[in-house]
């Protein structure tokens, strides 16, 4: 109790606060499972494709424009805090401004040019990562249904120019004529199709595995047979949906490591969408050649249905150059 009678203020010294505040923050850091190498990522995985680097490099660049605008928050409220308290020997309420031009012209310019910034390097960047070669060196039609995935290697697996013409298969009629005409001659194509329950030899992880070549460009050309799924290998940084029905998403990636990456479906699809797993594996261009050639001797030849039919007006709609 205090001399005169009333009870001790139980508030603690801020000192001890802070104390405990930076007690916690290793702890939760060394929680996290994260190291020094992996906080330049900001929780990115390590990109393994040459287009992933710009990816990281964009989300590297708002989490920094981020943090400068919390800096400059976080600043101007403990100066207001410590500057301005109240104490016991100033207790008259400050001067109350109603406004103040330079401040408000200063809080509605400042966010325009934050955000005009963001969107130049955001197109800069989109524009390129779509960007497609005339002719890619490998082409993968992904087509996705529920719960699953399915992989039509749309390539020339016996070398001859003639057993094969894509453009006249039924099954790949979805995909737009402009993407087609970028498409191998001679490409009798193979494919594989999974199943939730499907593991990957090697690592176990579920789902069924796409097999890419490294230091190739491959080009994905995403469908779907049911509704809007979403194609994403993680360690690839880009992900893009697949649509039924309407048009095709397409670009292209060049893997730069060799490994069994983990992929999923990014879009919330369906009752089962947690199933919705597969495994990239990406190997050197002649092991990638040799499993094409071990699926054509399994009799996976020729290519599974790509996705709904598109109307004619709709399914050549392109508004960019392919």
């Amino acid at each position: 109790m205090h001399p005169n009678g009333c009870q001790r203020s139980s508030r603690r010294p801020a000192g001890r606060r802070l104390v405990r505040v930076l007690t916690v923050v290793p702890v939760l850091a060394a929680a996290s499972g994260c190291t020094w190498r992996d906080f330049p990522r900001l929780g990115m995985p390590t990109p393994v494709t040459e287009e992933a680097p710009r990816i990281l490099s964009l989300w590297q660049g708002s989490w920094a424009a981020a943090l400068a605008v919390g800096v400059l928050v976080w600043g101007l409220i403990i100066w207001a805090v410590i500057f301005h308290r109240r104490t016991r020997t100033n207790i008259e309420i400050p001067a109350q401004t109603r406004y103040n031009m330079p401040i408000e012209a200063l809080y509605t310019v400042v966010p325009l040019i934050i955000v005009a910034v963001l969107f130049y390097f955001t197109a800069r960047d989109e524009a390129k990562l779509l960007d497609l070669s005339k002719r890619p060196a490998h082409t993968v039609n992904v087509v996705g249904f529920q719960w699953s995935w399915g992989f039509n290697y749309i390539e020339n697996v016996d070398g001859s120019s003639t057993t094969g013409n894509p453009a006249t298969d039924r099954n790949l009629d979805v995909i737009p004529d402009r993407v087609m005409r970028a498409l191998p001659a001679g490409a009798e194509g193979v494919y594989d199709v999974g199943v939730p329950g499907m593991r990957n030899p090697q690592t176990g992880n579920p789902g069924p595995t796409l097999w890419l070549p490294k230091g190739e460009k491959v080009r994905f050309i995403l469908t779907s047979t049911d509704v809007i799924h979403s194609f994403w290998v993680l360690p690839f940084l880009m992900k893009q949906d697949v649509f039924p029905g309407h048009n095709v998403n397409v670009f292209e990636v060049t893997p730069t490591e060799e490994g069994t990456f983990r992929g999923k479906c990014a879009e919330l699809c369906g009752v089962d969408h947690s199933r919705m797993l597969f495994n990239a594996k990406v190997v050197s261009p002649d092991r990638y050649r040799q499993h094409l050639k071990e699926l054509a001797d399994k009799g996976q030849r020729g290519f599974i249905r790509a996705g709904i039919s598109i109307p004619e007006p709709v399914k050549n709609h392109e508004p960019r150059k392919l």
